[in-house]
């Protein structure tokens, strides 16, 4: 499915005021957040792109494929639907072993395609994100809720033929996130995040800022936010292993929290 490029046209704020945006373009390749306070309309956005929103929706929003409207199959079949959505909440009903579900969702989207690579593939890509490694003999079911995310992040980005991906706050689920921004860039993807998290923020190419259910600004992550990042992930790290050393059992220290601060 080739597609270059996503475009959001401007919808209305909840107070019904048109937002101040001409077009917003999503390029192939290109990695996105979506930021702004609980209940600014992060998820109504989302909404709108995984729809392909025509003025019928809540926000009034229309998204273009490639500078023009969707086809219909688009939006009415879900075989023919370009993006692929992966969110916190996201659980398996499929008891299948994870060896099982890769390797039948490989014939299921290409024939001829090497099974056993791609499957090996994904799951090399998954156990780089998550800390506690998945095994192709795991039943889905198993699997914690970090493990679900790094297995569906792997699967969208290495089998899965949609040339869009949205994830919704992943980062609560525990993932090693700049990793996953770091794999993410091999594969030609438009890959859209919806987060909270200063780290995936600044690892994106442009951020969306919502506010009052409207777009209110888009900004690129400049040379000095890039600067700036190595800092904020350098602290992060410092929190993540003050978070393990609680998960098993330590006591913490108050040099230990210095470092931090």
């Amino acid at each position: 499915m080739s597609i270059k490029m996503i475009s959001i046209l401007p919808g209305r704020a909840r107070n019904g005021q048109l937002e101040a945006f001409g077009r917003i373009d999503l390029q192939m390749g290109r990695i996105v957040s979506i930021v702004g306070p609980t209940g600014s309309g992060k998820t109504t956005l989302i909404n709108d792109i995984e729809l392909f929103a025509d003025g019928d929706t809540p926000s009034g929003r229309r998204i273009f494929v490639d500078g023009f409207p969707p086809p219909a199959d688009f939006r009415c079949n879900p075989a023919r639907n370009p993006i692929a959505l992966i969110t916190q909440h996201t659980t398996f009903l499929s008891d299948l072993p994870v060896r099982e579900f890769l390797q039948t969702h490989c014939r299921v989207r290409e024939s001829g395609v090497d099974v056993e690579r791609l499957t090996a593939e994904t799951i090399h890509f998954a156990n780089q994100l998550t800390g506690e490694p998945i095994d192709l003999d795991n039943r889905m079911t198993e699997l914690s809720g970090g493990q679900t995310r790094a297995l569906l992040i792997a699967d969208a980005a290495v089998i899965c033929s949609t040339p869009v991906v949205l994830l919704d706050e992943v980062e609560n689920a525990g993932i090693n996130r700049s990793r996953a921004v770091q794999l993410l860039r091999q594969h030609r993807k438009i890959f859209i995040f919806v987060t909270h998290d200063p780290r995936i923020a600044l690892l994106s190419d442009f951020r969306i800022v919502m506010r009052g259910g409207a777009v209110v600004k888009v900004l690129d992550t400049d040379e000095r936010e890039r600067e700036l990042s190595v800092r904020v992930n350098r602290l992060d790290d410092l929190l993540g292993k003050l978070r393990d050393k609680l998960r098993h059992g330590c006591r913490i220290t108050e040099e230990e929290l210095q470092e931090v601060a």
